[in-house]
């Protein structure tokens, strides 16, 4: 398939119907996206872009936060060593100390700790951006992420399989199978299994997953879809690598500087939803679904200590104290929902309305445990600092330090949220969408160690407004305001319960659809403004610290389709100033941050451009194609002159029918082999880049 006409489908409804002779509607066999209507992107007062599950395979990308990075809005955070999807979105990225959420078929489904996503199972990634807080709700204001999985199709049989060959000894084999068990009855079955070494000295990885879905046709305008999670990871926790003043090469980057004898952390995952879509006719439609999303990651790890006061290596330049810790991360969340939409007219003007409620309850128990070294002024010997030499790393050196407890807490959240939107065509070429939520919430904390328990409730109204003007067919201006609302999920060190997040959104853009629709392109401006956003304690990890308000503005353009040549092209670019907006003194004196100073991990200027033509080899079909990515200096380490700098990438992939159905594809990624650095949390704990890496596979389908 094309990737510009794969990635950025006229309409996000996902309605597709089984057609009868005569045009007759037979049964529902799509199914419709939560919080969205019927809207064409064209009509929609917000910046979106779709990355479709065809450019995933063209890139060989299998994981969530390497298929963002597609996208120039969306920047890399603390990923936890590997082991959770981290993002921020313009420039604002949440809690610092929980997964980044995302939404999996409109459920909130990213909270927990089921490690890194697969793209297994995708059939596209929707980067929401802007104020739509008034319908999504509990969102960050710079947007949010919708996946949307491959659904059992009614009616049809079909199928692939695949098996991909990667550097570092990596082997992966993944399968999808549809098949019609009745008129009215379809089973889709994904699966995948990766096993191999990683880039990195000593780590190396082993996952799996199953991702059925099935599909009922109950009679010709009604379907229930039922989803099934069954994930599993095992990878070494890893913190990545040291930069002492500001050298790049103190280390290699494969060198590891955990410990190998920890063993594997490992997450798991199970969640279930279910979805009933029925269609009344005359444009209204009905929504309902539930899901529940199960995760645990347990593990022990060694890291390099953080405190200057306890760490030899600002003195040697060798000798890295660690922390030894250990982590049962255990959480639940249960999501119901519920909305209608359709279309009426009152005096001549035609309104689209969407009426619903949602219910929202997370679970999270964190018991976390370390042992740290001693203060340098104790001088201590290498085996009560758990020492390991940096430029010769000796592993197992010494016995294994018992971690003690930390932090034992339970943080129980429970929201409720009623929405209403309202999208008037005022003329043929004037929309107006109005909307507003309005969220309810409680927040309560069990501190197990010190007995402590903590509790607060809130609500709010969040407003929405937007307009939408089409100058002409291929063009249009938009523009939309929205307020956003987000409870704070657990404590400071002391057991206080933050304020919610409070945020204000404005953006205006022009939309374009050019070469009788086969390009697409938005551009915009947007600034956004919150309040309460908090940082993670560095002295006490689980724990954050308030560093009060924050503001991100930008300018971003997407070019998404088809060129002249049938040469299929994709751009982003995003330019984003996040910055805070007040003076704080972390309790601990961890650090100081002054308005003015850039958040962490948030990159000025990003940029991602690839083009691919397919063509004819040898009488079968062929495509070649290239990318590059640019993301700009990042500060790596908040309250501090710590920044990563720049770097550029380059890939190439390519694929070609070998048989009837069957294909050889391969990709190389970093191909002029540059260092980089994906994220940082401070100069300890930097995490780099891979280098150049190649996978070459075979995928067949029926």
């Amino acid at each position: 398939m094309p990737t510009g006409a794969a990635a950025q489908p006229e309409s996000l409804a996902s309605q597709d119907f089984a057609v009868g002779p005569g045009g007759a509607q037979i049964v529902v066999s799509g199914v419709r996206q939560a919080y969205r209507g019927d809207f064409a992107i064209s009509e929609i007062p917000q910046s979106i872009d779709v990355i479709a599950s065809e450019t995933l395979a063209e890139n060989s990308i299998i994981r969530l936060n390497d298929a963002l990075d597609l996208n120039a809005s969306v920047a890399r955070q603390n990923t936890l060593g590997g082991l959770w999807d981290s993002f921020a979105i313009r420039g604002f990225a949440g809690d610092e100390n929980i997964p980044t959420g995302y939404l999996v078929n409109g459920f909130n489904g990213g909270r927990g700790f089921g490690g890194e996503r697969d793209t297994a199972g995708i059939a596209r990634i929707e980067v929401l951006k802007g104020p739509a807080a008034a319908l999504l709700g509990r969102g960050e204001p710079g947007g949010t992420v919708n996946l949307v999985t491959k659904q059992a199709q009614i009616g049809d049989t079909f199928g692939t399989a695949g098996v991909q060959f990667g550097s570092f000894h990596r082997l992966r084999s993944e399968a999808d199978v549809n098949i019609s068990i009745t008129e009215g009855l379809s089973v889709r079955l994904i699966g995948y299994a990766e096993d191999g070494d990683t880039f990195r000295d000593t780590v190396d990885e082993y996952r799996w997953g199953f991702l059925p879905s099935i599909g009922v046709a109950i009679g010709p305008d009604t379907r229930l879809t039922y989803d099934l999670e069954k994930t599993r990871v095992e990878v070494p926790f890893d913190r990545g690598i040291v930069v002492l003043n500001g050298d790049f090469d103190t280390v290699p980057r494969d060198r590891y500087l955990g410990e190998p004898g920890d063993g594997d952390h490992v997450a798991r995952a199970e969640g279930h939803s279910l979805r009933l879509q029925h269609d009344f006719g005359n444009s209204w439609s009905l929504l309902l679904g539930g899901s529940i999303r199960d995760t645990l990651l347990t593990g022990t790890s060694s890291d390099p200590e953080l405190a200057v006061s306890r760490q030899p290596i600002f003195t040697d330049g060798r000798s890295l104290s660690r922390q030894r810790r250990s982590r049962v991360y255990d959480s639940q969340q249960v999501v119901v929902r519920g909305e209608v939409s359709g279309e009426f007219s009152t005096g001549g003007l035609i309104h689209r309305i969407l009426i619903g409620a949602d219910h929202d309850e997370f679970d999270n128990l964190q018991d976390f445990r370390r042992v740290r070294p001693p203060s340098v002024g104790n001088n201590p010997s290498d085996e009560a600092a758990y020492v390991i030499d940096i430029l010769d790393p000796v592993y197992g050196r010494f016995p294994l330090p018992t971690p003690l407890p930390q932090n034992n807490r339970l943080d129980q959240q429970s929201s409720t949220g009623f929405f209403v939107q309202d999208q008037i065509e005022l003329t043929d070429r004037l929309q107006v969408r109005l909307g507003a939520r309005y969220d309810d919430f409680t927040l309560r904390t069990e501190n197990y160690l010190t007995d402590v328990d903590s509790e607060r409730s809130d609500s709010r109204v969040s407003p929405q407004f937007g307009v939408v003007y089409e100058i002409s067919p291929a063009f249009s201006l938009y523009a939309a305001y929205g307020e956003g609302f987000r409870a704070n999920i657990g404590t400071d060190v002391t057991g206080r319960i933050f304020d919610p997040e409070v945020s204000k959104s404005m953006e205006a853009g022009a939309k374009l659809t050019l070469l009788d629709g086969a390009l697409t392109g938005i551009f915009t401006l947007y600034q956004l403004d919150k309040n309460n956003v908090l940082a993670s304690d560095i002295n006490n990890p689980g724990f954050s610290v308030a560093i009060g308000e924050a503001r991100s503005r930008g300018v971003e353009l997407d070019l998404d389709g088809r060129l002249p040549g049938d040469v299929d092209v994709l751009l982003s670019y995003a330019y984003v100033d996040a910055e805070s907006r007040s003076s704080v003194l972390d309790p601990n004196f961890s650090f100081v941050i002054e308005p003015g100073d850039p958040l962490i991990n948030i990159p000025d200027h990003t940029f991602n451009m690839q083009a691919s033509k397919t063509f004819q080899l040898g009488g079968r079909e062929a495509k070649l194609g290239g990318g590059v990515q640019y993301v700009g200096k990042r500060l790596g380490a908040t309250g501090t002159d710590f920044f990563l700098p720049d770097h550029t990438l380059a890939r190439l992939f390519g694929e070609v029918e070998l048989l009837e159905g069957v294909t050889l594809f391969g990709t190389i990624a970093n191909l002029f082999d540059a260092d980089w650095y994906a994220n940082s949390y401070s100069q300890l704990w930097v995490q780099p880049g891979a280098p150049r890496t190649a996978t070459l596979g075979f995928r067949a389908g029926f």
